[in-house]
């Protein structure tokens, strides 16, 4: 480890005041949010009594430690409403599944802070500075622009393997074993695996690819967004991850379903896929046999024998989980299945299964609802046919991302911050009348908004 570790973890916080002084309050939290997720260390201080102090406590504790100093004001006037429960509720579970299992108030309140700090600040720096169009366009251009930063040092990674981490701060991050895959190395720059930095690809991607599409952002730097799009298209597929893959081309077709069908029956279609996933495998209801022969027979034996051992894992703490069905087991690895001597004999791959075991179905359920809450308000309050609009296109592509990071959910455990802020701003959003003028000849002119009058705390 070198020293630049402790430099940066700890000199981060007056780089975050460094950003405000500099910036716009919102510019500077897009800046230092997405910064910090993007090259700080994958380390971990141990706090006695406090969660770990990591890159993303560093930033929270940071932005609003800022934002006390030179945006008080909207701090101030932050006031929580219902659709803030299903946050509230997913912070406070913990809680309840110590107490439920007899692990004592102090564990409880222990593991509340600590998905306050993973979940909750995230998502309310994403209420109180994303919270309408204008927010989101800002931090979906963020992703682009942090896609866009990216693209070199993956290409350099393609190259000479997964090093950056190693070279800066003097160790690699996961194991690099599985660095290597498809006869080439799979980037993982500052992030924790080769599979977040996939998502963080395909982020960027979708995005661009929807505000090219709608007409959002003709240029960039004086570049085509054609460009730019493909540019960020061919380092993704660089990313080498086939479920990431996946995910970037049901997102597409959504999205262009969107603007050509003006329907919102392929949306609710991708929200129903996680819900109906988690709803028949945690209760027992299908044990995925069926699905393992279709692909052993029509795809490949490896990939059905890696489903298959995916999903009898799943199988084995589901059975242990509807022994405590609400609340689930509580920390401590409780909820993992032992063989006599003691050893762990599970592998839990998906974020979904870890969750069941430790929260329940309640804890499952709220978190499923954190994240498709959004695109359910997004469909209200702006329908589909709206999507294509330059105002709404960033939302839309949010609120679909959203929906891939639950269906990622189900294969992988990666809690990525960034779709938490997104999931917060989303919530939040107020609405906003969208009309088209007409021109004298009878043609539509560009796109205007009108803010509904009303209280705005953001």
């Amino acid at each position: 480890m070198t020293p630049l570790v402790p430099l940066t973890m700890f000199g981060w916080i007056p780089v975050v005041l460094a950003i405000f002084v500099r910036f716009k309050p919102r510019n500077a939290v897009t800046i230092a949010f997405i910064s910090a997720w993007m090259f700080l260390p994958i380390v971990e201080y141990p706090l006695p009594g406090l969660p770990n102090y990591s890159k993303m406590s560093a930033t929270c504790i940071g932005i609003f430690i800022a934002a006390f100093i030179f945006d008080q004001e909207r701090i101030l006037s932050f006031r929580p409403s219902i659709v803030d429960m299903p946050m509230i509720f997913w912070c406070t579970c913990p809680l309840i599944s110590s107490l439920a299992n007899g692990l004592g108030l102090y564990d409880g309140l222990a593991t509340l802070l600590r998905y306050v700090f993973t979940w909750g600040f995230p998502y309310l720096i994403g209420r109180l500075y994303f919270s309408d169009l204008e927010g989101l366009r800002e931090f979906a251009f963020g992703i682009l622009i942090g896609g866009l930063v990216y693209v070199p040092l993956c290409l350099l990674e393609n190259l000479i393997s997964p090093q950056l981490h190693r070279m800066a701060y003097g160790f690699h991050q996961h194991s690099f074993a599985q660095s290597y895959r498809w006869g080439g190395w799979r980037p993982t720059v500052f992030m924790e695996h080769g599979l977040m930095v996939a998502i963080w690809l395909m982020s960027a991607f979708l995005v661009g690819f929807w505000m090219w599409m709608t007409g959002t952002v003709k240029k960039l730097i004086n570049v085509p967004m054609v460009w730019i799009v493909g540019i960020l298209f061919i380092t993704f597929l660089s990313a080498r991850s086939l479920g990431a893959w996946v995910l970037s081309f049901m997102g597409m077709g959504i999205l262009l379903s969107a603007k050509v069908l003006k329907k919102s029956v392929l949306v609710v279609c991708l929200v129903v896929i996680p819900v109906s996933y988690m709803s028949v495998r945690a209760t027992g209801l299908w044990d995925g046999y069926n699905l393992q022969m279709f692909v052993a027979e029509n795809i490949s034996y490896d990939r059905a024998l890696s489903l298959w051992t995916r999903m009898e894992n799943e199988n084995i703490v589901v059975d242990k989980a509807l022994q405590r069905p609400l609340f689930g087991w509580g920390g401590w690895g409780r909820s993992r299945v032992y063989n006599e001597e003691g050893e762990d004999i599970t592998v839990t791959d998906g974020l979904w299964i870890i969750i069941l075991g430790e929260n329940g179905l309640v804890g499952l359920s709220v978190f499923t609802l954190v994240f498709l809450l959004p695109i359910t308000l997004l469909l209200k309050r702006y329908p589909v046919r709206t999507w294509a609009l330059p105002q709404v296109a960033p939302a839309a592509a949010l609120s679909i991302l959203l929906t891939l990071y639950v269906i990622d959910c189900l294969m992988n455990a990666m809690v990525n911050p960034i779709f938490t802020v997104a999931a917060g701003g989303l919530t939040g959003i107020k609405k906003v009348q969208i009309f088209q003028r007409e021109t004298p000849s009878g043609h539509k002119a560009g796109p205007i908004k009108k803010l509904v009058t009303g209280p705005r705390f953001l």
